[in-house]
């Protein structure tokens, strides 16, 4: 039986609970900070806030910061009608695992070296566990639902036309699980590198260190490592999707899956909301996983020169800026030493390689 069977409509606590989400989003600009506060990344030597490179025109910041609030508004509230209209609805509960993935957000800066802009409504940089982040915890992350679920409608709009225009026997039709995680792969990838190339260039974050190769504008302030973050992230994109496809019973993958495993069967939507939340999990885990990888064997040469936040000391976890020339005071964070498979943590000693990229006339 489909969950929605059993989630009677009319309920008033989809708007309890939307009302609950929205009083915590009006919060949010009294809740969080700005700027660099903790000693543990402040640069004691720089007063405000300059930049060292010029970013594209406008307030970024502000713009990221009420954007993220209003678009969150309109995802609460749509989610609200939506489960009014069809209790249960997979596509609603998709939403809410696909938000709640975010605990895991501070590991996740961690392992691509993600710097956010201080500036940012942020997070105590001294808190237990957001403080693993380079830089700080950002607040705009809360909008993962629009990143890693948004791939998807454009996915099935173009799988339901492509099977409408080909005979049964066609591959859209005998694959439809295998297509669409295809035409999630390709749209997630261009749409990620569209988005995440355009906030680098507005100054919102930054990688700190990439792999040169694979990469847009390695050793510059606006590197970003195409290849590797643009294909990671439709780890979470693709099972997203895939289990939100509904088949000609009218149930969902994750549906089916939920009843096969006869998990929670007094609560349906609960136990399609766990699914849901344990597999966006493991496949958020394995982008961290790979990037760990990448992290660990000390590849990520190319660093981002110059470093744009000169309020806040350079994040350096490997030594790699200071042997390019970047100026400290420099900063190695949290999960600095097996982690990152140097067991003494950062290197102490860190020579200029030849030609250093961050020094004025650098190569």
């Amino acid at each position: 039986m489909s969950t929605r069977l059993n989630n009677p409509k009319g309920s008033s606590a989809p708007i309890i609970w939307g009302g609950v989400c929205l009083a915590v989003l009006g919060l949010a600009p009294f809740l969080f900070q700005t700027g660099a506060n903790s000693p543990r990344i402040a640069n004691p030597d720089v007063t405000g806030v300059p930049r060292p490179v010029e970013f594209l025109g406008g307030d970024w910041v502000t713009v990221a910061n009420y954007g993220t609030l209003f678009a969150m508004v309109i995802v609460v509230l749509m989610c609200v009608v939506a489960w009014r209209r069809n209790p249960g609805s997979p596509l609603v509960l998709m939403a809410m695992a696909s938000t709640a993935i975010v605990w895991q957000d501070p590991i996740m800066n961690w392992s691509p070296y993600a710097v956010y802009n201080p500036q940012l409504w942020h997070f105590p940089e001294d808190w237990f566990y957001v403080s693993l982040s380079p830089s700080v915890e950002p607040f705009i992350v809360i909008g993962y639902a629009m990143f890693y679920f948004g791939p998807y409608f454009p996915a099935i709009w173009l799988l339901k036309r492509m099977q409408a225009k080909r005979p049964m026997d066609a591959f859209v039709w005998r694959r439809p699980l295998v297509s669409l995680a295809l035409l999630i792969l390709v749209i997630g990838f261009i749409c990620d590198a569209i988005l995440e190339v355009t906030l680098v260039r507005t100054g919102l974050y930054i990688y700190s260190q990439v792999i040169p190769w694979g990469s847009l504008f390695p050793g510059t302030t606006f590197q970003f490592p195409l290849i590797w973050e643009s294909t990671f992230v439709t780890f979470v994109m693709i099972p997203a999707g895939v289990l939100c496809y509904r088949d000609d019973t009218g149930r969902t993958v994750a549906e089916k899956l939920t009843q096969r495993l006869r998990f929670l069967q007094s609560k349906p939507s609960l136990a399609t909301f766990l699914l849901m939340f344990g597999i966006l999990n493991i496949s958020y885990f394995m982008y961290g996983t790979a990037f760990g990888i990448i992290r660990a064997t000390g590849i990520a040469t190319s660093v981002a020169c110059p470093y744009p936040y000169p309020e806040m000391k350079t994040y350096d976890p490997q030594g790699y800026f200071e042997r390019e020339g970047q100026a400290g005071p420099f900063y190695g964070g949290y999960w600095n030493t097996w982690m990152t498979a140097q067991p003494e943590g950062r290197p102490k000693v860190n020579p200029l390689v030849e030609n250093p990229s961050c020094l004025p006339g650098g190569e």
